[in-house]
């Protein structure tokens, strides 16, 4: 492999948004919950004694309120060993702040950092119907849907292969570089160069791609936000922001080289039509599985059939 070019879309869970809970919410409905089914077993205890006409209606009202008491107690259950989990793994780089912290002086030690905390927000949500989507959008001009960020590497050569494929519970494609290209099977080799957006802009993750002989070629600044004759009105006039980090000034140079541009105007032109022809050609635009495995084995089966129609079309343009 030579060039790849990287990029992910939010497609539609298996599952409403309105089935979403909050943590707080949640506990509050257990609550409510609890008292309704109490008053139902009493309402059905003295109809059993007058001898009601319609004695399935209470069981029945009895066994709905059960079955979505245990839903939410379920929800709150996994909010708090997500809480737990994320904790766990913050507490090393806590740990290391503090001890930095320790080794400074004076008013250069600056605030205390902050302990992992092993409880979820009261505004955490959970899914009842497919606990392992999340709420996301495309932008801030979008609405949140109940969705998975479906994520593709494509070859940049020529062919327009889907080379390697993932599915990933996070909105932001920020830590998803190492990830995807680590999502290429080994069959396949181990790409020169990878293409991405800003959305994917890590320092961390491009050095840890060139460490393993991957050069990566990350925008540093939004592309294409705003059309030169734009509806909506202008924020400002002030200029775009430079890049600060270091890491950041060297990729803008290397993205304003030739070289460069030349290299980087590809990842529009291979990796976007992709998701294109997924979503208008194939018509794929919602999971019909729940579960983040499942959901990822269904995305493997729409990138595979992505390949079987573009090797065709391919046999048919090199057939003589």
């Amino acid at each position: 492999m030579g060039v790849v070019s990287v990029d992910g879309s939010k497609l539609d869970a298996n599952a409403s948004k309105h089935r979403s809970v909050t943590y707080r919410r949640a506990g509050a409905l257990i609550g409510q919950l609890r008292r309704e089914i109490v008053d139902l077993l009493d309402r059905a205890e003295a109809a059993d004694g007058s001898g009601e006409n319609d004695p399935q209606a209470l069981p029945k009202a009895l066994a709905g309120r059960e079955a979505l008491r245990a839903e939410l107690e379920a929800a709150r259950d996994r909010l708090e060993v997500q809480a737990r989990a994320r904790a766990e793994t913050e507490r090393a780089a806590y740990e290391a702040k503090v001890a930095a912290r320790e080794q400074r002086q004076g008013r250069a030690r600056g605030k205390h950092p902050k302990q992992p905390v092993a409880t979820p927000g009261p505004d955490e949500q959970s899914n009842l119907s497919d606990p392992d989507s999340r709420l996301m959008r495309r932008s801030k001009q979008h609405e949140y849907r109940q969705a998975y960020n479906a994520q593709a590497v494509v070859d940049a050569e020529g062919s327009q292969l889907i080379l390697g494929a993932r599915v990933s519970q996070c909105a932001s494609d920020r830590n998803g570089l190492g990830p995807n290209i680590a999502a290429i099977p080994a069959a396949l080799g181990r790409p020169q160069i990878a293409l991405a957006d800003n959305g994917f802009a890590n320092g961390d993750e491009v050095a840890r791609l060139a460490e393993r002989g991957v050069e990566a070629l990350v925008a540093t600044g939004a592309e294409g936000r705003r059309r030169r004759h734009d509806f909506r009105p202008a924020k400002n006039g002030a200029p775009p922001k430079e890049p600060k980090a270091p890491w950041l000034q060297a990729m803008a140079a290397k993205l304003a080289s030739e070289h460069g541009r030349a290299l980087y105007t590809r990842r529009q032109q291979t990796v976007e039509p992709v998701f294109g022809i997924i979503k208008a050609v194939l018509g794929f635009t919602r999971f019909s599985l729940r579960g983040q495995g499942k959901v990822a084995g269904e995305w493997h089966l729409v990138a595979l059939a992505y390949n079987c129609k573009r090797l065709h079309k391919l046999t048919l343009a090199i057939a003589p």
